[in-house]
């Protein structure tokens, strides 16, 4: 892998001008920031942008606009191997296509690792902006709250593979640091209640969606949950009250039937900025990557980028407000699919949100409903929302479990997709597909065979 980064890194150097072609979540953000700064510090002349799917109108404009050289970041692996008047790199983490191995791409399925949970399409950028020059090591930062944007944590309970060995860079640069501690997103801004009211992976029985219990529970521990007017936050706790709270949770994991294995779950790997302040989104690798979702999901990208790229004040306010109104959109979204009802199949659960929800979060939203107490999450789940074309975006979401006995999302939704007339890819326990409108049923029935013969095998 570090030998296909310093080719893409040579292919770099010989090129005066380049341009960034990347996806539009967190990891996306993070891999085009990463290859903007590489870029810019080498004196490149540069330019970016974010798209939503890699299709054959976007590389026709690529093509004509003639770039003499197109970096695909976290993205351009369906690519890889049949766009041979494109003078390109990629550096792109998703399944790839059998016969994709080429001198221009660098994805870890082409060296045997997963990319799920090795290294993200960040990652896969760092390494290339390592090869450029040593100096960007500062640049791992970006890569780690990609993987977890990515939710590379989610399998071992903490980041794995190469994905450590930019930990480790981050670490010796100053720019990371990480610690085992609750896994719980929110420890660095969220009030302690709505910390465990929002908990998932593993779901808290009785507390998680229900506010006024997470407070008694925390009352029953004799734990303040105020500082003057204050909400007291994960952060402000000493650590025999942050010992306290976490044999509490464990304890009512246990005496509710839910396992050791699962209960295990609670504690892992954190990892944190050192150089940004305590108590911001911006200190706590998977609060930042929510931020720099909350921008890109909404056609903000520039707000995200300008974040990475260090530019605060102003576009730090406005990346904040867009969080807000995320926030806001997920707990509507969340309360829009319950009310159209999550329907199960023998293979697969599914909702429809038609433009109820944005096709651009719809993905998020399948993912914080599989970890709802009242969601089964036997089987994997399937989101619709229309997009502004009038097309169809569906997002699956699957658990650990599930792959365990086999599942591969990507396989499923990328055959499925193709056979009605779309297109899809992802990764095992997450991926998604671009579909013909009123094809939904048919998609459906295709995908449940092939998730059918996965577990079967």
């Amino acid at each position: 892998m570090l030998e296909r980064a310093k080719a893409l890194a040579d292919s770099i150097t010989q090129s005066k001008e380049i341009h960034i072609v990347t996806h539009i979540d967190a990891d996306g953000i993070a891999a085009g920031a990463v290859a903007l700064q590489s870029l810019q510090r080498q004196g490149k002349e540069c330019s970016i942008e974010f798209i939503k799917q890699l299709d054959e109108l976007v590389l026709e404009r690529l093509q004509n606009e003639n770039y003499e050289l197109v970096w695909f970041t976290d993205l351009g692996s369906s690519i890889s191997k049949n766009t041979p008047a494109l003078k390109k790199i990629i550096t792109d983490h998703h399944i790839c296509p059998n016969g994709a191995d080429a001198p221009f791409h660098l994805n870890p399925h082409l060296f045997n690792r997963d990319g799920a949970y090795d290294i993200s399409g960040a990652g896969t950028a760092y390494l290339v902006a390592q090869s450029l020059d040593k100096k960007n090591v500062d640049l791992s930062s970006l890569a780690i709250v990609g993987a977890c944007g990515d939710l590379q944590d989610r399998k071992f309970c903490k980041l794995h593979g190469t994905n450590r060995d930019i930990l480790a860079d981050g670490k010796k640069a100053g720019v990371l640091h990480y610690k085992t501690d609750l896994r719980y997103f929110g420890k660095e801004t969220r009030p302690l209640h709505k910390l465990l009211q929002y908990a998932s992976d593993p779901l808290l029985p009785g507390l998680t969606g229900r506010e006024d219990a997470c407070m008694s529970f925390l009352n029953t521990l004799h734990i303040r949950i105020k500082d003057g007017d204050l909400w007291r936050r994960w952060i402000d706790l000493t650590n025999s009250e942050r010992q306290q709270i976490t044999s509490g949770i464990a304890h009512l994991l246990l005496t509710k039937g839910f396992g050791h294995r699962l209960t295990t779950r609670l504690i892992g790997e954190t990892y944190t900025l050192p150089q940004e302040k305590s108590g911001t989104e911006l200190h706590d690798a998977k609060e930042f990557a929510t931020l720099l979702n909350s921008t890109a999901r909404y056609g903000q990208h520039d707000v995200g980028l300008h974040v990475c790229l260090g530019n605060r004040d102003e576009w730090l306010k406005k990346a904040r407000n867009l969080l807000r109104g995320h926030r806001h959109n997920l707990v509507e979204g969340i309360q829009f699919a319950k009310e159209e009802g999550i329907e199960k199949r023998q293979y697969v659960q599914f909702f429809h949100a038609g433009t109820g929800i944005r096709d651009t979060i719809v993905g998020i939203i399948a993912n914080m409903l599989l970890n709802e107490e009242e969601t089964s999450n036997s089987l994997p789940l399937i989101g619709f929302a229309e997009t502004e074309t009038g097309e169809i975006k569906a997002s699956a979401r699957g658990t650990q479990l599930l792959i365990d006995k086999g599942l591969n999302l990507s396989v499923a939704m990328k055959k499925a997709a193709k056979a009605v007339g779309g297109v899809g890819g992802g990764h095992n326990i997450a991926a998604g597909a671009t579909l013909p409108k009123g094809k939904e049923e048919e998609f459906l029935n295709l995908l449940e065979k092939e998730i059918q013969s996965q577990f079967s095998c």
